[in-house]
């Protein structure tokens, strides 16, 4: 799982799977969910982000792999 933001767009996008996007639903608005072409959720992107999500704080508890941290 991958999460990135854009600054530019103010938009964070948390990657699931690596498996390509075929389909989006707009759930919420701003708020996009992308499917695979099995049906999978595959990714969510989160418009206006910074008004939405604590971006300041990222906390992951009992992940069960070890986490890698990479700063941009």
């Amino acid at each position: 799982m991958k999460l990135t933001y854009y600054a530019d767009t103010d938009s964070l996008y948390i990657d699931l799977s690596e498996q390509p996007s075929v389909d989006s639903q707009e759930i919420s608005e701003g708020i996009v969910l992308d499917y695979d072409a099995s049906g999978n959720l595959v990714g969510i992107d989160i418009d206006n982000a910074s008004k939405k999500v604590h971006l300041k704080e990222l906390t992951l508890n009992k992940f069960p792999t070890e986490i890698q941290t990479i700063v941009a």
